[in-house]
């Protein structure tokens, strides 16, 4: 079941839902957020109590992504508790792009590996442990809160002072703390883990600063289990022609942890626990325009889609004028 939100004429918000037919409304669900909260309270699963209250009328979706009314797939009435999250080099293939951005001596010996490879390898060798234990820590990062998320359809703004504004192909975890502290995961969506690649490789004690950036999702979410082997395209257009285009592979049998390892790690701190608080959690791609020399520019839009999660993710590109910043003393 795929499900997702868009503001009907009178700008409200409707959840809608479909499962292999038409997309219809959900009867009485105000919002996903508060849908995933009534599932986690009653014990229930999210499907099975979208299924019990029951459907409405058809929603085009298609027509609403084209007239701006699809919203975030989820969202919080306060951005500042929704959390925008990943970790990288968790896909076969990743650290081979990571590594020709970065490129260092190995501490020991001569020979020549980046810090990146080093985790990569630790991901390949501890990263999906079997019998429940718990696998090497990946890398991680922050990526902001809800005032970063673009919602499908929606501008990505590059910073003036950013050097690069490359797109991420990637799945997210979508997350809800229950009133115990206790987190649900919602369902997986499409992902635009937008960076700065540039200042990344400048160098990799730079990466906190290449992913404070905004990030889109949606625009629908998949309920269930992630599948094992994902397919999918990304691509950058230009003045309504392609400029470039490259499938992308996701799903555990191509990544070096597995999901729940990878949950595990971001949800062990407590200060990711907090009630009614959202989560969005990229889990990392192998595939990057920049590493094929392409820069996207002001104007360009950035598509994702992977036929399990609907509709594809499509997000124009804005490049942000200088902003003056001044700290004043009081």
């Amino acid at each position: 079941m795929l499900v997702s939100q868009v503001l009907d004429d009178s700008q409200t918000i409707r959840v809608v839902a479909r499962n292999g037919g038409k997309p219809r409304i959900v009867n009485g669900a105000r919002s996903v957020y508060s849908l995933a909260l009534e599932a986690a309270r009653t014990g229930t699963g999210l499907k099975a109590l979208i299924e019990r209250k029951g459907f409405g009328e058809g929603v085009d979706l298609e027509s609403a992504y084209r007239k701006g009314l699809l919203m975030l797939p989820i969202n919080h009435a306060d951005p500042a508790h929704l959390h925008l999250t990943g970790t990288g080099l968790t896909h076969l293939g990743s650290a081979s792009a990571r590594d020709s951005m970065h490129r260092k001596l190995a501490a020991e010996g001569d020979e020549q590996a980046s810090d990146s490879m080093r985790m990569f390898r630790m991901g390949l060798e501890g990263g999906k442990p079997a019998g429940g234990k718990i696998g090497v820590q990946p890398e991680w990062f922050y990526k902001g809160n809800g005032t970063m998320a673009v919602a499908p359809g929606g501008t990505l703004v590059s910073p003036a002072f950013a050097g690069d504004a490359g797109e991420e192909p990637e799945i997210a975890g979508i997350y809800v703390i229950g009133d115990d502290g206790q987190p649900f995961r919602v369902g997986f969506t499409l992902s635009n883990e937008f960076s700065d690649h540039v200042t990344e490789r400048v160098n990799y004690l730079y990466l906190a600063h290449s992913k404070l950036r905004n990030a889109a999702f949606g625009p629908e979410i998949l309920l269930g289990d992630l599948p094992e082997d994902i397919e999918g395209m990304s691509r950058i257009l230009r003045d309504g022609a392609t400029l470039w285009e490259k499938p992308f592979l996701s799903g555990e049998a191509n990544m070096s942890h597995s999901i729940t390892n990878l949950e595990y790690h971001h949800f062990k701190y407590a200060a990711f626990r907090q009630p009614g608080d959202v989560h969005v959690h990229m889990f990392g791609t192998a595939t990057l325009s920049f590493a094929d020399g392409v820069a996207a520019r002001d104007g360009d839009v950035f598509e994702i889609e992977a036929p399990a999660f609907g509709l594809p993710l499509r997000n124009g590109l804005r490049m942000e004028q200088p902003v003056a910043v001044a700290v004043r003393a009081l």
